[in-house]
């Protein structure tokens, strides 16, 4: 049994494994709790002096997480934006390990630093997750050194191409395909390469976006039957493995599925879909995937257990606030501050916006994600975990997440909608799911004796061409997840009066453009059925 250390993987006893990386699954919440206050004040004694830290805390650094949440404001990229990308080291508290990006409302790179340290935490969070994967339960230790991992992630400058080569470089686990290589080929390539060459090596973990296992194990029994068997003449190991296991879908009376080919140890996923494809990725490949709550600005917040449920976060990321769904509701009016509360305020059942506080001299304070969270348990009683769960439901800012691939906000949209040049009153979207995938459903209002013929088709194509990142949705999945509801005359005008008439105030008397709430996108229904 292995543990990492800086260098590579040492043999320990794995109950120093599983303590080292796991064991915040072990602590009660008051400890929890601890951790937290811990590392917030000496974030804030690293950051205070800061340029950024000034700017957000002020002259008097606040002495307790009271006085924190008190005085510190609540921020959302636009206030770092003016540094950040520029990657203006001089206004940091730290000099960056590395910078890291991910997509903004306009197609345009975020840039988030990350202090060595902090890096250093990323890793052994997505280690424990590696771990997590491989258990079975409570302290057992089933990852070795030499595991053959299959990486299906972005190369760098995001996050996930960084924790790629960080892994590699702190721990003996082997990537299938060559870095240098892996790191210059296009999304696609590199999926189809990777799974070719693990043809002849096996493979023992795939780390990758849930929708791309998803959409892969969809169209695998259509091509099963099209290997070409000459192309693997030099492979013996390849052809090998291509017999057993049609040998085994044979047996099994059925197409053949990638689980004949790649009996995987673990799966872990990255993405906002884990919970839309687990019953499709767990059909197709043999073992339900693990999934990491993890996201540029954050790195790893949390992760499932050997149960493979909820996620239960980690204290050692980022400080944890949530904001009540009422009081974001309420937020929407720029001029108000919507309270938080923290982890062990959380009630199950009850959904809430994050805030997070970095870490380690990084520095986003008190940072909206955007990330919309739904409090599953106070803690799980079948593992004896103390810590709260929750699941991810959604966005609740202005953009919409599609498959991991492509964060949507209404300029981007609005723009689209022109060069198709659709007549429309007004127009609200939302994502749901369609027959189990993620869908973006476009709730529109035409006038003129406008029509939707074509709309879906025509939408899709210049979202395409205005959005490089939804360009690669289509390229990498080829789905198309546009649907459209056309609303009757007058239904947005109906809605505002009814909203006005209840004495809402003016930002409420119509839905948001994106992400209207199930209460909204029901009004507009009713109103247009009316």
């Amino acid at each position: 049994m292995l543990v990492a250390g800086r260098k590579g993987l040492l043999g320990q006893d794995p109950q120093l494994i599983w303590d080292r990386y796991c064991g915040f699954l072990d602590l009660p919440l008051k400890e929890f709790m601890e951790i937290q206050e811990q590392l917030l004040l000496e974030e804030i004694r690293l950051v205070a002096d800061s340029f950024l830290g000034r700017r957000f805390l002020g002259r008097r650094r606040p002495a307790s997480v009271e006085e924190f949440r008190r005085t510190a404001p609540l921020t959302r990229y636009d206030d770092y934006c003016p540094y950040l990308k520029e990657r203006r080291e001089d206004v940091l508290a730290e000099k960056p390990h590395c910078w890291v990006c991910t997509s903004d409302r306009s197609g345009e790179f975020r840039w988030v630093p990350y202090t060595r340290r902090a890096f250093e935490e990323f890793l052994d969070s997505v280690m424990a997750g590696f771990i997590l994967a491989c258990a079975s339960g409570r302290g057992d230790v089933n990852l070795e050194a030499g595991f053959r991992v299959l990486h299906n992630m972005p190369p760098r400058p995001y996050l996930s191409g960084a924790a790629v080569f960080g892994m590699v470089e702190r721990f003996s686990l082997n990537s299938i395909l060559p870095l240098d290589a892996w790191e210059q080929m296009d999304f696609h390539d590199k999926v189809a390469e990777g799974f070719k060459r693990a043809l002849s090596t096996g493979v023992d973990i795939i780390s990758s976006m849930s929708s791309v296992l998803a959409k892969m194990g969809d169209s695998f029994g259509h091509n099963s039957s099209r290997f070409d068997l000459s192309a693997y003449v030099n492979h013996p190991e390849a052809l090998l493995r291509l017999a057993k296991a049609a040998l085994r879908a044979k047996l099994a009376g059925r197409r053949m599925l990638p689980r004949d080919l790649w009996p995987v140890k673990a799966i872990v996923c990255w993405g906002m879909d884990g919970e839309i494809y687990r019953e499709k990725i767990s059909r197709y490949w043999g073992v339900a995937p693990h999934e990491l709550y993890a996201c540029t600005e954050a790195g790893v917040i949390g992760m499932q257990s050997w149960c493979k449920k909820g996620v239960v976060p980690t204290p050692y990321s980022v400080f944890l606030e949530f904001i009540p769904e009422q009081e974001w509701v309420r937020s929407r009016d720029s001029d108000y501050q919507p309270q938080t509360v923290l982890l062990n305020q959380v009630l199950p059942g009850q959904r809430y916006e994050l805030v997070i506080t970095s870490f380690y001299g990084m520095p986003l304070l008190r940072y909206r994600l955007g990330h919309l969270v739904r409090v599953v348990s106070s803690n799980e009683s079948e593992t004896g975990i103390q810590i709260p769960s929750f699941a991810f439901e959604g966005r609740c800012d202005d953009l919409l997440d599609v498959s991991g691939f492509t964060r949507l906000g209404e300029k981007t949209i609005c723009r689209a909608l022109e060069m198709v040049h659709v007549d429309y009153v007004d127009w609200s979207m939302r994502r749901e799911q369609d027959d189990g995938k993620p869908a973006l459903r476009l709730y529109l209002e035409l006038r003129n004796g406008a029509g939707v013929d074509g709309l879906v088709e025509s939408l899709h194509a210049s979202l395409m061409s205005c959005d490089p990142f939804y360009s690669d949705l289509d390229k990498m999945l080829q789905i198309n997840p546009i649907r459209v509801t056309e609303l009757s005359h007058g239904t947005f005008r109906r809605y505002s009066a009814e909203k006005r008439s209840r004495g809402l105030p003016l930002e409420l008397q119509r839905p948001p453009r994106t992400n209207p709430t199930g209460e909204d996108v029901a009004d507009l229904l009713r109103l247009s059925a009316g």
